[in-house]
C-alpha cells in the first residue's frame, strides 16, 4: 500500500508543473452571467457581467438580435474582477421569447454563459451558453429537467475550474491510505460543504467572500505540513481521523461553494431542485477528478515514476507554497 502512496506523489509533479502553466494566480474560471430584466410592455434591461479571462477583458462580445433597438448609450464599469455591460433595449411588436442572443468569440474560450431572464409577471428562465453553443434562445417557463441540468452543468463547471477546492481534495488523496478510508472521507466533505452550501444559498446566514478564500487557501496550507509529517512518518491528526478533518474543512469549503452559487442566483419557483442538482454536479465533478487522479497513479506505476527518490516530499511543498501564494494574494486584495 505504501507503493501505491509513493505513486500518488510522485503523479503530484505533474499535476502541479500543469496547474501552474494554466493559471496558478487566478482562483477559478468563474463563467459569465447575463440578465435580461423586463422594465416594461416592451422595453428590457440588459446586464451582462464578462469575467477577467486570465487577468484580460473577456474575449467574447455580446450579440443581441437586429430588431433590438438600444435606448440611450450602453454603459461599461469594472465590477469585481469583470466589467459589467449595461444597456435598454426596446422591442417592436416581437415577443422576447424566441429570440436568439448570441456571445461572438466564446467559442474560443472555455468559459460558459449563465442566462437569466426576468418577466413582469413574475416569471423566471434560465439557460446557459457554453463554448460549443456560443448562443441560447429566450424561452418562457422551462421543464424541471432543463432547469436541474443547467445547474448540474455549472456545479460540474464550478469544481472541476476551481483549483483550490481541487488541491484541497487532491492533498486529501495523498495523505489517506485505503479505498475504504478514502470513500468515508470524500463522503465527510462532501456532507460538510453542502450543508454550508444549503444553509448560504437558502438565505440562512451570510459571511463576507475575500477571507473566506483567504482561509480555504489556509486549510491547504495545513494539509501540506500535514502531509510533510506523513512523509516523515510522524504523527499526523489528519492521517488518523481524515473523516474529521475533511468535515471540518469542507463547513468552510461549502462557504466557496455558496459564493459562486449566490452570485449566479436561483430561481424562486424552483430553488430546491437547482440547488440539488448543483450540488450533485460539484460532487460529480469531484468524484471525476478523483478518479482521474487514481487512473494517473496506475500509469504512473507501469512506467515505474516511484523509484525517483527526489519526488517524495514534491507533492507537500508544491501543495503548500501555491496554497500560500494563494494566500497572500487573497488577503492582499481585502
Amino acid at each position: 500500500m505504501r507503493n501505491v502512496y509513493s505513486h500518488y506523489k510522485m503523479m503530484w509533479l505533474w499535476l502541479v508543473l500543469l496547474g501552474l502553466s494554466v493559471n496558478v494566480f487566478a482562483h477559478e474560471l468563474q463563467p459569465s452571467l447575463l440578465e435580461v430584466r423586463q422594465l416594461t410592455n416592451d422595453q428590457y434591461e440588459i446586464n451582462w457581467q464578462a469575467p477577467n479571462y486570465y487577468k484580460l477583458p473577456h474575449p467574447a462580445t455580446l450579440e443581441l438580435p437586429s430588431t433590438w433597438e438600444t435606448i440611450g448609450t450602453p454603459t461599461v464599469r469594472d465590477v469585481a474582477d469583470s466589467k459589467l455591460h449595461s444597456r435598454v433595449v426596446k422591442l417592436s411588436d416581437e415577443k422576447i421569447e424566441g429570440s436568439t442572443i448570441r456571445f461572438v468569440g466564446l467559442e474560443s474560450t472555455i468559459t460558459d454563459v449563465f442566462v437569466r431572464v426576468f418577466w413582469l409577471d413574475g416569471r423566471q428562465s434560465t439557460a446557459i451558453a457554453r463554448p460549443n453553443q456560443p448562443w441560447i434562445k429566450i424561452e418562457g417557463k422551462r421543464s424541471f429537467l432543463d432547469v436541474a441540468s443547467d445547474y448540474f452543468v455549472l456545479g460540474v463547471d464550478h469544481i472541476l475550474s476551481g483549483f483550490d477546492h481541487l488541491t484541497f481534495v487532491l492533498a486529501l488523496v495523498l495523505i489517506v491510505v485505503g479505498w475504504r478510508k478514502l470513500m468515508f472521507t470524500v463522503t465527510s466533505f462532501t456532507l460538510a460543504h453542502s450543508i454550508t452550501l444549503a444553509a448560504i444559498s437558502l438565505g440562512l446566514f451570510w459571511v463576507p467572500g475575500p477571507p473566506v478564500e483567504a482561509v480555504i487557501a489556509l486549510s491547504i496550507l495545513f494539509l501540506a505540513s500535514e502531509l510533510i509529517k506523513v512523509n516523515h512518518g510522524k504523527p499526523s491528526l489528519t492521517a488518523r481521523f481524515p473523516w474529521l478533518v475533511a468535515f471540518i474543512f469542507g463547513l468552510l469549503h461549502g462557504f466557496g461553494f455558496a459564493g459562486a452559487l449566490t452570485d449566479i442566483g436561483l430561481p424562486q419557483d424552483e430553488i430546491a431542485l437547482s440547488l440539488v442538482a448543483f450540488n450533485l454536479g460539484v460532487e460529480v465533478g469531484q468524484l471525476v477528478f478523483i478518479f482521474g487522479v487514481l487512473i494517473a497513479c496506475a500509469i504512473l506505476r507501469r512506467v515505474g515514476l516511484a523509484k525517483w527518490r527526489w519526488g517524495l516530499q514534491l507533492p507537500a511543498y508544491s501543495i503548500g507554497t501555491v496554497a500560500a501564494f494563494w494566500f497572500i494574494q487573497r488577503v492582499a486584495s481585502f
